[in-house]
């Protein structure tokens, strides 16, 4: 989570915008950091009547500060990627508290008694596991590691039996803020 402290001077309000980051994209631009905002959080940082000039301004020089994400009384939610299927399973990993970065996402199936298999980051917040050709057995456990705290926190059998791919799964639990 990243709230917007200021840009382009003449057009903003000074009014701080908070915005989730989900995804990066290392190498697309040679400065240190690059944001895509929305539309709608480029309105929210314009004066009154001078949001759709804000918009057309092209790249703006902004400063920021990075949050922790807080979401208070709300659990960590996993939504299952539609491509996923018997032998690929992919989720989208959604309201994560602390600092919003996670080093390890790990998988452990419904028969296996100590394996974790290690997921791998696919693109922001997806993580994808391949079977190679098995088909994984649900419900499905997951273990995320927090990569600037390195607390781990796991969701026990979050996703049943019968799951479906482009539902969301609800887990019990989340990082404290």
């Amino acid at each position: 989570m990243v709230t917007v402290l200021s840009a382009t001077p003449i057009f903003v309000n000074g009014n701080p915008v908070t915005v989730v980051i989900t995804d990066e994209c290392p190498g697309c631009v040679s400065e240190s950091v690059h944001f895509d905002l929305s539309g709608t959080s480029i309105g929210a940082m314009a004066k009154s009547g001078l949001a759709d000039l804000l918009r057309h301004a092209g790249i703006l020089q902004v400063q920021y500060k990075k949050d922790d994400c807080k979401y208070p009384g709300t659990t960590i939610a996993f939504h299952v990627d539609p491509g996923s299927n018997p032998n690929y399973f992919a989720t989208l990993i959604e309201y994560t508290n602390g600092d919003g970065h996670l080093a390890s996402v790990d998988l452990k199936q419904a028969l296996d008694t100590d394996g974790w298999q290690p997921m791998q980051q696919s693109w922001g917040a997806v993580w994808k596991l391949d079977g190679a050709g098995s088909t994984l057995l649900p419900p499905f456990s997951l273990r995320l590691t927090s990569l600037d705290s390195r607390k781990t926190i796991v969701a026990t059998a979050v996703i049943r039996v019968g799951w479906e791919p482009g539902k969301t799964y609800r887990s019990v639990v989340n990082f404290n803020p």
